[in-house]
């Protein structure tokens, strides 16, 4: 067992920058990166893209970041976790393949597979989390279970160079490697609780390094432009200290530490995953460098007996349109061209919205000398069965050209199909992970 890792974060979201990643592999001597590009509504869309071609359903980047890393990985003797497989891991590896043979590359590479619980969910009524009965306004046409470390550590056994998910638990792509190179037991939940902490810190990769973070004046993060992404050094016993490559752009300090600790937890005591229900409320930061934090402190309790399982359906479509208003008046005359369009469509409509972006679109409210802006751009949306009538709100706002208020320009309009996601659980006796190798 090695006493010491070093695990890269190369990817946050799906369209996260490419080149952090090659920076961290050619420069960041790193043992692991990880990329993590899955969100609940991006697997729902994978999911519709599988069924259109069911060659497809992996990350529309993939192709992209694979065709630059894999001859730094394998020159570097990097290992790659990521879960950009989305709703198709075999597919995915079997692209990886054939960049891999057009690059003239050997290489072995491990899917995983058994997240997609649709089947065993759609002959059921499923609850969600709360109990509550699962309504949706369309019919359903995606569920993945959140896997775990579990999950991935038999792939890692396989040596592989490239291990491919779907859905996993984001923590779970860091803790993985951290319990194979140091065999901690899964039961230790203090032990994976100290892991999660470091996977929840790594897994939105810009984030922890000033991304998210900036406000000027008041929390300044030097050349964003060049945002470099971090990575972990951790020990056998947990401690982790975070850094990024030198000269990279961005800052790590406690303070933005303190902001990805808590970024989407809504109990730091209770943080629940697939692996443990993770303690954050002792966790110790503590700058031991320039752009250098030590993590030491994360607790736990034994994991749940369920996986959450994310619910995609179809929820109809939306229309929108778009229309600004500039000058003297310029609010005066968004709101009376508001006014003249919920006159004409809000009783067609359900859900109905207008927003004056510039001057209520975000907190719905104006504020003192917020009250007269210069410019105004009006922004009407409503969500619809059919495109064919979310498509009536843009021709109508398209028509305050000539039958509006004075002065209105750049209008567009939009017609986008909506993909709702809800919650719910299943069993962990239910799912059994598979492992796909192949050798390339």
């Amino acid at each position: 067992m090695k006493e010491k890792i070093r695990i890269g974060c190369g990817a946050g979201f799906s369209g996260d920058r490419l080149e952090p990643a090659l920076i961290l592999v050619q420069q960041g001597q790193l043992d692991y990166l990880v990329l993590e590009c899955l969100a609940e509504r991006t697997i729902a869309l994978a999911q519709k893209r599988k069924r259109q071609d069911p060659t497809g359903g992996y990350d529309p980047l993939l192709e992209r970041r694979i065709e630059s890393l894999l001859p730094h990985l394998l020159e570097k003797k990097v290992r790659l976790i990521t879960n950009m497989g989305a709703a198709n891991p075999l597919a995915a590896a079997g692209k990886i393949g054939e960049i891999a043979r057009r690059l003239n590359l050997r290489l072995t590479v491990a899917a995983i597979t058994g997240d997609d619980v649709f089947q065993q969910l759609s002959g059921d009524e499923p609850a969600l989390e709360t109990g509550e009965p699962l309504k949706t306004s369309g019919p359903l046409i995606s569920a993945n279970a959140y896997l775990g470390t579990d999950a991935i550590l038999p792939a890692l056994a396989t040596d592989a160079h490239i291990i491919i998910t779907g859905r996993v638990a984001d923590p779970s792509l860091f803790v993985a490697p951290l319990v194979h190179e140091f065999g901690w037991s899964l039961d230790d939940a203090d032990q994976i609780g100290q892991g999660t902490v470091i996977g929840h810190l790594l897994e939105c990769a810009g984030q922890l390094t000033g991304g998210y973070f900036a406000d000027p004046g008041r929390k300044d993060v030097a050349d964003l432009a060049h945002l470099g992404h971090p990575f972990a050094d951790v020990t056998s016993d947990g401690t982790a200290v975070f850094g990024k490559v030198a000269g990279t752009g961005g800052l790590l300090t406690t303070a933005t530490a303190k902001e990805q600790l808590l970024y989407e937890v809504m109990d730091p005591g209770r943080y629940i995953t697939p692996d443990v229900v993770a303690d954050f409320t002792q966790v110790r930061l503590e700058e031991t460098g320039p752009n250098q934090v030590k993590a030491t402190g994360g607790r736990g309790q034994p994991r749940p007996d369920t996986y959450k399982v994310s619910v995609g359906y179809d929820a109809g479509f939306i229309g929108e349109g778009e229309i600004s208003y500039a000058g003297s008046n310029a609010l005066g005359r968004a709101k009376l061209a508001g006014s003249i369009i919920q006159e004409r469509l809000q009783d067609h409509f359900t859900d109905f919205r207008i927003d004056y972006i510039g001057s209520t679109s975000v907190h719905r409210t104006i504020f003192g000398a917020y009250q007269d802006p210069y410019e105004i751009r009006l922004r009407i949306a409503a969500r619809a069965s059919t495109a064919q009538q979310a498509a009536l709100i843009g021709e109508e706002v398209e028509a305050l050209y000539t039958n509006g208020p004075a002065g209105g320009g750049g209008a567009r309009k939009y017609v986008h199909e909506v993909v709702g996601i809800v919650s719910t659980l299943i069993g962990r006796h239910q799912i059994i992970p598979q492992v796909t190798v192949f050798q390339i």
